[in-house]
């Protein structure tokens, strides 16, 4: 169980990193689909339950193909499409940070942002 003052710290390290960039949506959830914090823009619709749900089935999909192949995990994932593109980012073992965004964002601002972000989570959870 999260203490208040670690939710709060992970909304300002969503907020700070990745809502500042322009990102669309950003969901820290934990591997059974449960998100623990979100952020939304409000220029997009986004069934946040319902994504997270899936997100983590893709995941776990994922992670058995890493281990069919002689990894032991793929820790980040990248989805492109035609105007919106989705960055998966294990943050613990128990939990991933999902950053929805649209094609006028570089896939390398957001893996940076991620990575600055990623780094704070995992601060404030100690």
């Amino acid at each position: 169980m999260l203490k208040k003052s670690q939710l709060n710290a992970i909304d300002s390290a969503i907020r700070t990193h990745l809502a500042a960039t322009g990102i669309d949506h950003v969901i820290y959830m934990d591997m059974s689909g449960n998100a623990i914090a979100r952020y939304d823009s409000g220029r997009t619709a986004l069934d946040a339950a319902a994504f997270a749900a899936l997100a983590a089935g893709n995941f776990a999909a994922v992670d058995a193909m890493a281990k069919l192949v002689g990894e032991s995990e793929f820790s980040l994932l990248f989805h492109k499409g035609k105007k919106s593109s989705i960055h998966f980012n294990k943050v613990t073992d128990d939990t991933l940070l999902i950053s929805m965004f649209n094609k006028d964002i570089s896939l390398g601002i957001v893996r940076l942002k991620v990575a600055e972000a990623v780094k704070a989570i995992a601060g404030a959870l100690g």
